[in-house]
């Protein structure tokens, strides 16, 4: 079968390629390698990417009306996992209009292309920030997320609506998927698991929001990755039972779906830090601040609905899965 993904450089993106050249599918990766984090981490991850002969890297910015639409013609994939976005809560407060071009216009240059090239399914990135205000726990996708208190949430959740109008205008079945707090090797510089780690190496103190009373849904990145192989093969379907009044929100009459994809099981910020410190074997220096704005206390899936649909549930503890980020790190910086 034949893939495109989107940000093929990127730490999800680089994950989902390997698995799908492991199993044989011809994929096309574009990324326009921006320098929102260390374009050397990226071009590892593409050199990495070189022993598939299976996989063709293409730079190429989602915004880029022409050239995305030409890459669908010419290339007729009959899949495609869209990844590629502006990434980052706080970034999207100080730099908003990096997030119009990527996240918007992005999007819908990719639902353009499914569109006029009868793309089987599109599975694309959504995020566990639309829920936003939200206090009911565990975050289902029958919530209501009409409440995001970042500009990168709300960009995700106008994903999510502008997938809706395609699949049901045009029939393409669209599923988005809402992760939770992705970390592992390979993993992105300006996340937390990453922050920590070089600090705490250098002797440096770490930023510790709301003083540490925060819970996330840490999820290992080979975790993520068996959700999105797997439910990138189970396509939605029109539910013409389906109504606005009775039904749920991440559902439609439309060949449309929305998931979690998370752990399921949330994680105390400073037992996380704790973790690390035993991987390491070094104690860190936690700065206590309050919290950010645009940040949230705690993260939670309910990934029941991904369950019944995959017959998958992530099982890498955080214990484990640290220890394995620390390893990466440790090897790949010689530290």
């Amino acid at each position: 079968m034949k893939f495109l993904v989107t940000g093929a450089a990127g730490f999800i993106g680089f994950h989902v390629v390997q698995r799908l050249c492991q199993q044989g599918h011809d994929v096309i990766g574009i990324d326009n390698l921006n320098d929102y984090y260390d374009v050397n981490l990226k071009l590892a991850r593409l050199d990495e990417l070189k022993q598939y002969s299976l996989f063709t890297f293409k730079k190429l910015d989602l915004a880029d009306r022409e050239g995305i639409a030409q890459l669908f013609s010419q290339e007729k994939f009959e899949r495609v996992i869209h990844l590629a976005a502006q990434a980052g809560v706080r970034y999207s407060i100080d730099n908003p209009m990096a997030y119009a071009d990527s996240n918007l216009i992005g999007h819908l240059t990719i639902l353009e292309g499914c569109r006029h090239n009868n793309v089987q399914h599109l599975v694309y990135a959504s995020s566990s920030s639309v829920y936003g205000l939200n206090n009911k726990t565990p975050f289902a996708t029958s919530d209501s997320v009409d409440h995001p208190i970042s500009l990168y949430a709300a960009t995700k959740k106008s994903n999510e609506l502008m997938s809706h109008t395609y699949s049901h205008l045009y029939g393409i079945p669209t599923t988005g998927l809402r992760f939770f707090t992705v970390y592992g090797p390979w993993g992105r510089p300006d996340m937390a698991l990453f922050k920590f780690t070089k600090a705490i190496i250098n002797g440096e103190s770490i930023d510790v929001y709301n003083n540490g009373d925060m819970r996330r849904d840490f999820t290992y990145i080979d975790d993520i990755v068996e959700g999105i192989i797997r439910i990138q093969d189970k396509p939605p379907e029109k539910n013409n039972d389906w109504k606005v009044e009775s039904g749920s929100a991440a559902d439609s009459s439309a060949p449309f779906k929305i998931f979690n994809i998370g752990n399921g099981n949330p994680v105390k910020l400073l037992d996380f830090i704790e973790s690390l410190e035993s991987s390491l074997n070094l104690k860190a220096d936690k700065n206590l601040m309050p919290m950010q704005p645009g940040d949230v206390y705690q993260t939670y899936a309910d990934v029941d609905d991904l369950f019944s649909v995959t017959n998958y549930k992530p099982s890498m503890t955080v214990e484990k899965g640290v220890e394995e980020f620390v390893n990466w790190y440790r090897g790949f910086y010689q530290s």
